[in-house]
């Protein structure tokens, strides 16, 4: 069983930059693909990154693509997501997730376990 933390959420101004980290334990984190995910205010739940378990495949969403860098330490048994350029339409709770497959996928039911979730805020 993986146990999932999220953390790196906050309040930041629009154009600046949040690290959030994933940390695991439990588990052979190594093994598993993380995606992270984000929800928000009245909206369904969404797809941001994924990486594979040996990071040699990333995916991004379209809204993420050349702001956002999923990057992992299976040393650190960590996953962290670099967010730049941040805009107001980021707000929301990210989650991460794990899947024991070993390529990456956008599609939520696929992953086995998730975090509680950090809150990112992005004033305008």
């Amino acid at each position: 069983q993986v146990q999932l933390v999220e953390s790196g959420g906050g309040l930041v101004q629009a154009g600046g930059s949040l690290r959030l980290s994933c940390a695991a334990s439990g588990g052979a984190f190594s093994w598993y693909t993380v995606g992270w995910f984000r929800q928000a205010p009245g909206k369904e739940r969404e797809f941001v990154a994924a990486i594979s378990w040996i990071a040699s495949s990333t995916d991004y969403a379209d809204s993420a693509k050349g702001r956002f860098t999923i990057s992992r330490d299976n040393a650190k048994n960590t996953v962290n997501l670099q967010m730049n350029s941040l805009k107001p339409d980021d707000t929301a709770v990210y989650y991460c997730a794990a899947d024991r497959k070993a390529s990456t996928t956008r599609t939520e039911s696929a992953y086995d376990y998730w975090g509680q979730g950090t809150q990112v805020t992005v004033s305008s």
